[in-house]
């Protein structure tokens, strides 16, 4: 049973999960939270401030410890707004390094909407429904709709509270003229969410992070005050987290009423409390304009977060039988359709190479002894090899990879997305080197595995020459000291194939330490 920890690096807080796999599921072994405000300054200056590092260095050593303690297996380390604008982000992730031996990963905002959505579905049944997710952070706001567990729109949006406050709302209490400016600019960007994902219509809306939960809980106690009657209903409502929800005239209200408080007086408002006080009043107006913008009549605050999808993500990698790695795949597979579409990529000709790439990886699997996972990778670059013909097909590996590397494509980390831009990069005349600028950005325990799935994908675009005739069925013999591959010919034979594939073979000497042989059968 492998142990897992997510650290979600976030602009107003830091957290920490750690779960253990269990009966393809995750059960939590520790939580920890500090709040650290680390884009408080990123969102006035552009830099992270040294007090906000290190107070957020502290949080992470804390975690450090607790990682240790449970013996982790895997640990994900993921930053989001804050670190995505800080001009000095690589200092800070150069001081985690040193401190904790982690690496920082920071992610995109549609990567960070598609993980708290992952985290999401798989823990409530009810989501796996039509469902709006929201997720209004420090420095952004994620906005998912969903239907049938999968993501079928998604925006992520420059509104997150810290971010606001910092913009908009120095003043305490808020001048009117800086709260009219901050409902003109949360208004500008719901329209480009608008534009994006349309209009929502769903009954279930589930919002997460610490502003939801603060309003759920102020909104429930303003109904407690009102409602004498159902005093019961209402505490029990309360003592459970996960039933939370707020009504888009109680959330208008809320925010119309906390504008007007000092600070003080917001962090005596049940619910609110002090930390959350000072950044209260943007993500408030975010989620009364956003309501109204978009027809919701409700929303329920879910504990579900960010760090519950990184967990998610982790079991799906290892966890080959499970749902979610069910889920994952299908993700990757429609952001790699996806990227295929956007560039004009005609599917029935890349399609007979996945197919042979897939067989050359099942029937060789003792020569190659590549980890699983790499039977995706391969068939993603196999998809997208020729995106970079769509600049220039002079040169379009070099742009194949370019693109590759630096597309959003749903389910892949950086890292992935550059073990996939590489295989597709050297399909032409250029071998991998490791001193290559593309080599580098790939950690060098990868560079073995890498070579050796480059070689398969190299044959299965040499199976593929002829494209105007039927696609070449292979049969495959692996021998001690030698591999033989028979074509059996499609319409219009396989004669250039064959030749193709035997120019391959000093390159597959190379690094299998085996002869490979060619025969049309």
């Amino acid at each position: 049973m492998p142990t897992f920890a997510a650290i979600d690096i976030g602009s107003n807080s830091c957290r920490l999960k750690i779960a253990t796999a269990h009966a393809h599921r995750l059960k939590t072994l520790h939580e920890d939270r500090e709040v650290t405000r680390l884009g408080e300054s990123v969102f006035q200056t552009g830099v992270i401030s040294p007090e906000a590092m290190a107070a957020t260095i502290r949080a992470l050593k804390r975690f450090h410890k607790a990682v240790q303690m449970h013996v982790a297996d895997k640990v994900r380390v993921v930053a989001t707004s804050a670190m995505r604008d800080a001009r000095n982000a690589q200092a800070f992730t150069e001081w985690v390094l040193s401190a904790t031996g982690w690496n920082v990963e920071v992610i995109s905002g549609l990567e960070e909407g598609r993980l708290i959505h992952l985290g999401v579905i798989t823990h409530e049944i009810g989501a796996r429904g039509r469902c709006v997710l929201i997720d209004l952070g420090g420095g952004s706001c994620e906005i998912t709709l969903s239907d049938g567990g999968r993501i079928k729109a998604m925006a992520s949006l420059p509104l997150g509270a810290v971010r606001l406050q910092q913009e908009f709302l120095q003043a305490d209490p808020p001048q009117k003229e800086d709260v009219a400016r901050l409902k003109q600019f949360i208004d500008r960007e719901l329209k480009k969410a608008e534009r994006r994902i349309g209009m929502p219509r769903s009954a279930l809306v589930i919002a997460t992070s610490g502003t939801a939960a603060a309003l759920a809980e102020a909104a429930g106690h303003v109904r407690k005050k009102s409602s004498a009657g159902k005093k019961t209903l209402q505490k029990k409502r309360l003592e459970h987290v996960g039933s939370m929800t707020a009504e888009v005239a109680e959330v208008r209200a809320l925010a119309d009423k906390l504008a007007k408080m000092r600070d003080e007086q917001r962090a005596a408002v049940p619910g609110i409390g002090p930390r959350r006080s000072e950044i209260i009043v943007g993500g408030a107006f975010v989620y009364a304009s956003l309501m109204e913008r978009f027809g919701l009549k409700s929303f329920r605050y879910s504990a579900l977060g960010l760090r519950d999808g990184i967990l998610a993500q982790m079991l799906g990698d290892v966890d080959l039988r499970g749902s979610v790695h069910q889920k994952i795949e299908s993700e990757r597979w429609a952001g790699v359709l996806e990227v295929c579409n956007r560039y004009s990529i005609e599917l029935r000709r890349v399609e007979p190479i996945r197919q042979h790439v897939v067989e050359l990886f099942d029937a060789l699997a003792r020569v190659h002894e590549l980890p699983e996972e790499y039977k995706l990778w391969l068939e993603s670059a196999a998809m997208m090899q020729d995106v970079g013909k769509f600049m220039n097909h002079q040169g379009h590996h070099r742009h194949a990879q370019y693109i590759i590397a630096n597309s959003e494509i749903f389910g892949f980390s950086p890292e992935q997305r550059a073990i996939v831009s590489a295989l597709a990069r050297y399909l032409g005349k250029t071998r991998p080197d490791p001193m290559d600028r593309v080599l580098r950005t790939i950690p060098v325990e990868e560079h073995t595995n890498l070579v050796r799935a480059i070689v398969l994908l190299r044959l299965a675009v040499a199976l593929n020459q002829d494209r105007a005739s039927a696609v070449v069925r292979l049969r495959t013999h692996v021998y001690p000291k030698r591999v033989l591959l028979e074509l059996v010919p499609g319409r219009g034979g396989a004669e250039l194939e064959a030749w193709s594939v035997k120019k391959e073979a000093a390159y597959f000497r190379e690094i299998f330490r085996r002869e490979l042989f060619v025969e049309v059968v």
